[in-house]
């Protein structure tokens, strides 16, 4: 058996690149619950979690049977961490460090949002 390898795939490789003005790219992709990997494509550091989770929605497949409405409907998971909406990636610390291809992959984790989780019973502790 042989295996052929693109040299031109090498330029892929780990790595975060930097912009001209020396911002730093960070190559993502997201799998969502049934393995699938959607939004792809490379973020600046800068870019906070909130705008990675409307990315995420809008590239949202079609007719899944689980579906988020807001960004308060996911959850983004790093190195087992749920990232906050309020940070950067820089802040979250999503670096690349050793990967062999360069992609970092996070989970993404539907929830339902509180206004779901309430019901018409509630119990007192009094």
């Amino acid at each position: 058996m042989t295996f052929n390898f693109n040299m031109q795939a090498g330029k892929r490789r780990a790595k975060t690149t930097s912009m001209a003005e020396g911002e730093e790219l960070i190559e993502l992709r997201f799998r969502i619950y049934d393995g699938i990997d959607i939004a792809h494509g490379t973020y600046e550091a800068s870019m906070t979690v909130s705008t990675l989770k409307q990315r995420i929605i809008a590239e949202w497949p079609q007719g899944k049977t689980v579906t988020p409405k807001s960004i308060h409907d996911l959850k983004l998971i790093h190195a087992g961490k749920v990232l906050e909406n309020n940070k950067t990636l820089a802040d979250s610390r999503i670096t690349v460090g050793d990967l062999p291809l360069g992609v970092i992959t996070m989970h993404v984790v539907v929830q339902p949002s509180k206004a779901k989780q309430k019901t018409g019973s509630s119990s007192s502790l009094s």
